[in-house]
Parts: C-alpha cells; structure tokens; sequence
C-alpha cells in the first residue's frame, strides 16, 4: 500500500493555501469591502470648492471639465464615506491685520462646511465624537469631521482655539507652508526660526489637548513634529504626508521619525501629493502659463475665463504626475516600518493631491484592492481606511475629558 508522506502533503497543503490567500481580488470585490467599512480621508481641501459660485457638492463633476475631486456622487461611486473637512485660510504677514483677514476667512470657511451639512441634512452629518462616524455611516449620510490646516488665524490668541472647537472643530495643524507665530514649517525658504515650536507653539498643544482636538503634524518641521509628540498629551496625527525613505522631501518623515511617531500611538495619512512623491521634470512653459493663469485670479477674472484657460494651459502644458505605483510605494513602506495601526489615508484631495490613474476619489478602490492584494487583511483595512484616525481622536477626547474629571 502506498504511503502518504504527511510532512510533504502539509508543505503542499500549506503552499496551496498561501496562494489562495494571496490570489489577486478584483476591482469590484475590493469595492464592496471597502463598502462594508467606514471610510475616511483625513484631509480633504474641498471646503475650497463651497465657496465659489456655481459649485455644488451634490452634483458630479469632472477633474478634467473643473479640476474638482471630491462631490457627493463620486464619493458614492469610491466608497468614501467622509472625513476631515479641512479649515484652510492663506497665511500673510505675522502682524494683527494678516491675523485678523485670515481668521474672518476661516471663520467663513467653516461657516461654508456647517451650511453645507446643514443644507443636505439627508446627505451630510456632522460629527465631533469618534462614534459619530459609525452611526452616521449607518444612515446612509456622509461623515463630516472639521479640521484646521494652518493655525496661523489664530493669530497670538490661544482662546479662538476654543472659539473654532465650539464651531465643531477636531483636529489642527499649527503650520503651512511658512513658519508663523507658532513653529516651524518643512518648507519655509529662508530655513527655521525657532528650532521646532514656538513658546506659543507649546502652549498651543497644551491648548488643543485641553479641548480635546487632535494634532497635526503634516507641514510641520521634523523639529516642529518631535516637539509636538514629546509635548502632547495624546497621539498627533500626520493627516497627509509620506515617506522620506522612498523621495527624500522635506514634507516627508524618515523612518527614525516615523517609529518615534508610531510609538506614541501616532498615525501617518498617506498623501497623494505628485511633487511629494517623487522628483518630476521642470516645466518652465507650464509654470509661466500658470503665472498668467494667478494673474486673471488676482483680477477678479469671471469662473468661467479662468476654468478655459486652466483647461488651455493642461491641454497645452499637461502635467507630470507621480504613477499610483510610486503612491503605493510611500503608502507599503510606512506599513512595513509601523505596522496597519499606524497609517492611514489622507490624500490631499482638492488641494493638489492626485496621481497617475487616481485623480478623484472614484479610484479610491484601488488602493484597497492593492492592499488585499499585498496580503492585509480586511480587519488591518479597517483600520488604515479610518479607524486609526478615530482611535486618535477618541484619545483626545477622553484626555479632555479626565482633566475636566480631576478638576472636579
């Protein structure tokens, strides 16, 4: 009789096995997982849209026809179920009338998140606690975080931090693109001026986490971004930034910074940013179209005149962008460094994110079936797709909460 090597059908077994599970999901099967889970991108520059005229976030747009990425139809269509709005006011001089211009804009610009909920009840709701996404989702209504990119509007008063949670908002970034009253940024010009926080900087965290709002660090200065994790109380968050080991940028935070962030309970967003991805080629016929492009904005040119020629300068100029493989490098080597409990998703949409064959939130299924593909599971895409931002905020929440406990 013949005998069965059991040691050799185990291995075979096994292989058999491993292959099934790493067998290539289809585009539609990833769909309706992602479906199944709440998603979430934690920065999203839309609320830029809510304001100009003839906008609306209810109907579907095109990237190609207005430049637009993120409406309620395409939404749909790439299973997202919301995310962070993201407050966003120009920085000007650190003097009291830029602070002023910018805090009046920001104030206007989370008046346009609060009405956009407010005016599509059926279709949008607001939330401020971690639970609220779960619910929301479960209504079949779009998830509506608020979050502030770029302190700089609170000018040198801490207490409109307040003044802006009372607004609904949960999660703040002190810098942009510049160094402001509050720290350093990554990418200021003229280098740092304060060697990471600001003094008002530091009380700015001890601020945010009295609230209860979480901190971010996208933008920030590496030297910003460890001052903030060594200050705060509870998780930051990088709402949408990459990974220097794969293009060395300063936007981008390397591993050492990365592990640093990740052990204090932090999350990395991955970012979808081109120039950040990778180096692209200089276009100077495209950078001067675009300076004649500033010129009728700066005019007060009607929509529709800036819109043809934006379309002109693209057709005629198109620009280089990253390829979604290069994305998906940043997005695995922060996986493979931290781990699924600390990276998420947080693209940049509508505030010059977007690649190679995801330039809207409709291919948002690509990263998923990418991830399944890579062999992560459907509980690890729970928690990348919005369950490490939420485990963030519900940290920041329940510290807000013990000191108002201890007080009493």
């Amino acid at each position: 009789m013949y005998k069965f090597n059991k040691k050799l059908l185990s291995i075979t077994l096994g292989l058999l096995c491993c292959q099934a599970a790493t067998a290539a999901v289809s585009i539609e099967e990833a769909t309706a997982i992602q479906r199944s889970l709440v998603t979430l991108d934690s920065h999203l520059d839309t609320p830029a849209n809510l304001v100009v005229p003839g906008f609306d976030i209810l109907e579907r747009h095109t990237y190609d026809h207005d430049f637009s990425q993120v409406d309620v139809p395409r939404m749909k269509e790439g299973a997202l179920d919301g995310g962070f709005w993201a407050v966003y006011s120009p920085q000007g001089e650190l003097t009291t009338s830029g602070y002023e211009q910018s805090r009046d804009t920001a104030l206007l610009r989370a008046l346009a998140i609060r009405t956009m909920v407010a005016a599509n009840p059926d279709v949008f709701e607001f939330a401020t606690q971690s639970a609220d996404a779960e619910k929301i989702k479960k209504n079949s209504k779009h998830i509506v975080y608020m979050s502030m990119e770029n302190a700089y509007p609170l000018g040198t008063d801490i207490s409109l931090l307040e003044t802006f949670y009372k607004f609904g908002l949960r999660m703040a970034g002190p810098v942009h693109f510049k160094n402001n009253q509050f720290g350093d940024s990554s990418t200021d010009p003229s280098g740092t001026k304060w060697g990471g926080l600001s003094p008002l900087g530091e009380k700015l965290v001890a601020e945010a986490n009295r609230l209860g709002i979480v901190l971010d660090g996208s933008h920030a200065h590496d030297e910003t971004v460890k001052d903030m994790i060594r200050l705060s109380k509870t998780p930051i968050i990088l709402s949408h930034t990459g990974s220097k080991a794969i293009y060395d940028h300063p936007r981008n935070v390397d591993d050492t910074l990365l592990k640093e962030l990740a052990k204090s309970g932090g999350v990395i967003q991955m970012n979808a940013y081109s120039e950040y991805l990778e180096e692209l080629p200089a276009d100077p016929e495209r950078k001067a179209a675009f300076g004649g492009l500033m010129k009728l904005v700066k005019e007060g040119s009607d929509r529709s005149v800036i819109l043809e020629k934006r379309r002109e300068i693209e057709h005629e100029h198109p620009a280089v962008k990253a390829s979604f493989e290069v994305y998906m490098e940043h997005f695995l080597h922060a996986l493979n460094v931290v781990g699924p409990k600390h990276v998420g998703i947080g693209a940049d949409w509508d505030g010059g994110g977007g690649v190679d064959d995801m330039m809207d939130v409709v291919n948002l299924p690509k990263i998923t079936k990418r991830l399944l593909d890579e062999g992560y599971s459907k509980s690890d895409l729970a928690d990348i797709w919005g369950g490490n931002a939420l485990r963030v905020l519900q940290q920041a929440h329940d510290y807000a909460e013990s000191l108002k406990t201890s007080k009493k």
